[in-house]
């Protein structure tokens, strides 16, 4: 089922969202070399309680796996999404690193993620990141009332494949408010006009997760790697449909 939300329930998600720009703009000061990922866990996890949220990671379930550890999903380099936070995991020179993040606040949830640069990185990783970048926001901008959400998985799938660059297999983005995940599942390639009618009122978490060298991925319990160990970057946002352009909930 794909929930409208109503004028309450968005105010709820808002907040909960703002919570996440803030975060992933205050963090951004730690992101150098010698810094664990752990480190950066522990941050979020305190800022995210100073202002009165939880973390909607921490403790998430899926079958088969141990409920998530992390208030972070830490994904340095070749892992796609879902990197584990670890005291083992130190950031260097010239690493790049997806940081994922959830909040419940007022049992209402917001989700985004942004890559960042440790330290000086190289051309090739920053053209990765900046692509990926724009590559969300193309698909934010398809994220119309009366559009399709196969407009935004044709958005954001023609400019990743423009700039020579590979979606993800299989990882897509998600309604959510209510909940972390809900129904429209949203791919990062498609084919514009179809899928589900997208409507004012719905909140939507798109995310393109972006492979240098393949589409294809591994999976390693909670974590996905790129099949051939090449750089990927992830970008997301929640967003509201409107009326007119869509609003953008996670920014800070």
């Amino acid at each position: 089922m794909i929930y409208l939300k109503s004028p309450s329930e968005i105010t709820k998600i808002r907040k909960a969202s703002q919570v996440i720009g803030e975060l992933l703009d205050a963090i951004s000061a730690m992101i150098s070399p010698g810094v664990s990922t752990w480190e950066l866990d522990k941050y979020a996890e305190s800022f995210i309680h100073e202002r009165g949220g939880k973390p909607a990671f921490k403790g998430y379930k899926i079958a088969g796996l141990k409920p998530f550890p992390g208030t972070l999903c830490t994904s340095p380099n070749s892992c796609i999404v879902h990197g584990i936070p670890s005291k083992k995991v130190i950031l260097k020179e010239g690493d790049i690193i997806g940081i994922d993040v959830g909040v419940i606040k007022d049992g209402f949830y917001g989700d985004a993620a942004r890559t960042y640069a440790v330290g000086q990185i190289s051309a090739e990783a920053s053209r990765l990141m900046e692509a990926t970048r724009t590559a969300l926001f193309k698909g934010i901008q398809a994220a119309v009332d009366g559009a399709r959400v196969g407009d935004i998985s044709h958005a954001i799938g023609s400019y990743i494949a423009s700039q020579g660059y590979y979606p993800a297999d299989d990882l897509t983005g998600h309604g959510v408010g209510r909940m972390l995940h809900e129904d429209p599942q949203i791919p990062n390639s498609g084919k514009a006009g179809y899928g589900p009618r997208l409507r004012a009122g719905m909140t939507l978490a798109i995310e393109p997760m972006v492979n240098i060298g393949t589409n294809r991925v591994i999976e390693k319990g909670w974590e996905f790697f790129a099949a051939d160990g090449s750089l990927s970057a992830h970008y997301e946002h929640s967003i509201l449909v409107t009326d007119a352009e869509a609003e953008i909930l996670t920014k800070a």
